[in-house]
């Protein structure tokens, strides 16, 4: 185990793409996944809590912060699924700092905020660097619970890895958490920068039925290199 923590009250907004849209943003080794011929990419707002490293105890203030993420589906030459993340936005400059330098994902610094009324659920985001001022704001109402998530449901949710440049070696990072709860949500506002800034070209409102979870507890295994 390398490290461990809680994702705590996630929105997962997807629209669906060609594989080659997005081809050229994957890591050597990996390929778009698809789903009936479509690739993915997802817009997920959530927050993370009690972060720790190798078993230690949760760190304070730096264990738990709110996190956007801009994410693809993946797939490698063993049949590995998981996703690859195009961006990825924390509310701690010393987590982007430590993250970009040893695990290569591209975090940024952001200010970020979350708010709860009912069953709205909004996000907001404003990047601090790099790539200063670009925006995200997203608002949805929460719906029942889905008692039987359909196959792109599971598709999208049950990704027990990512893949990642590390060191100039393309690694797979294996995760394990309990299966998601999963409800129907529905999109009430969306004004978002962050897909487009980070290469994916889409167009309109989400086409793929927006999912809320109240999250799970994931434990991240060593890296494999390709």
């Amino acid at each position: 185990m390398i490290f461990e923590h809680d994702w705590r009250d996630l929105a997962f907004l997807h629209w669906r793409l060609p594989p080659d849209a997005v081809a050229p943003l994957m890591p050597a080794g990996t390929r778009p996944d698809t789903f009936d011929g479509d690739t993915f990419v997802a817009l997920v707002p959530f927050e993370l809590r009690g972060a720790n490293f190798f078993g230690s105890p949760a760190f304070p203030y730096f264990g738990d912060f709110l996190e956007t993420n801009v994410r693809l589906y993946s797939v490698d030459d063993h049949g590995r699924h998981g996703v690859v993340f195009a961006s990825l936005e924390t509310s701690r400059l010393a987590i982007a700092l430590a993250a970009r330098t040893t695990v290569g994902l591209p975090y940024t610094w952001s200010r970020q905020t979350s708010a709860v009324s009912g069953s709205r659920r909004t996000w907001t985001t404003r990047r601090r660097w790099p790539d200063r001022g670009l925006r995200s704001e997203i608002s949805i109402e929460v719906g029942p619970v889905i008692t039987e998530p359909d196959d792109l449901a599971v598709f999208l949710t049950a990704r027990w890895g990512l893949h990642t440049e590390r060191f100039g070696r393309t690694v797979w990072m294996p995760n394990v958490h309990e299966p998601w709860e999963l409800h129907r949500a529905q999109v009430t506002r969306l004004r978002d920068q962050l897909v487009r800034a980070a290469g994916v070209p889409i167009a309109g409102a989400p086409d793929v039925p927006t999912m809320f979870s109240s999250g799970v507890h994931t434990v991240f295994g060593e890296p494999v290199a390709l």
